[in-house]
């Protein structure tokens, strides 16, 4: 049905059923994605994009299923096949058949012109419980005394913990590691105080 539409060079689009599935793609949309075209249809698209904007998109989508909107524009970070991503926005759209219902979805994503892959860890898990806890405090701007107290650890073990995590992100302070963590889509967005996302921690 949208064969003609996503022929045209440039578009990054894709049809999906009322499970958020791929049922058709753009050329440029597969190769956004860094995925083989066999592999992205059937797939959901939620499942595509970092697991900080999974649950967002999702809803939004459910809002043009249930009629009570025919579009949407979010800022999403997505995933590649090689566990990096790529932002940029993403459109969503409401199909209508003849009676007036929705049909089905279109989907059109923008990635940024200026786009700096970040590499990701997947899925691996990359922080400890104390790990991420630290690192959470740091977000909200605790001092190493008020994490201490927070934690149940003395300002030596606050600090053992912080110097750790500066070394593994490879930054050299603070305020570098929690610019590091966002942009590497660690924290849930939209969140505060600041929280590290559950895939990460184990």
């Amino acid at each position: 049905m949208f064969r003609a539409f996503f022929d045209r060079s440039g578009i990054r689009a894709a049809f999906l059923d009322d499970k958020l599935r791929v049922v058709e793609a753009s050329v440029d949309f597969v190769a956004a994605f860094g995925r083989p075209v066999a592999e992205l249809r059937g797939h959901g698209l939620p499942d595509l994009l970092h697991p900080s904007f999974r649950g967002q998109v999702a809803h939004q989508f459910t809002r043009l299923l249930d009629g009570q909107r025919s579009r949407f524009v979010e800022w999403v970070l997505a995933m590649r096949s090689a566990g990096s991503v790529f932002g940029g926005e993403l459109t969503g759209l409401a199909v209508h058949g003849d009676a007036g219902r929705v049909d089905g979805l279109m989907v059109l994503m923008r990635p940024e012109r200026d786009e700096r892959t970040t590499a990701l860890v997947g899925h691996k898990k990359l922080l400890s419980d104390m790990d991420a806890r630290i690192l959470e405090g740091v977000a909200s701007g605790a001092s190493t005394v008020q994490l201490a107290a927070l934690l149940y650890l003395s300002r030596g073990g606050v600090e053992y913990h912080l110097t750790a995590l500066l070394r593994s992100m490879k930054v050299r302070n603070r305020s570098a590691l929690v610019s590091k963590a966002y942009s590497m889509g660690l924290f849930s967005v939209g969140s505060w105080p600041p929280r590290v996302l559950p895939d990460y921690v184990g």
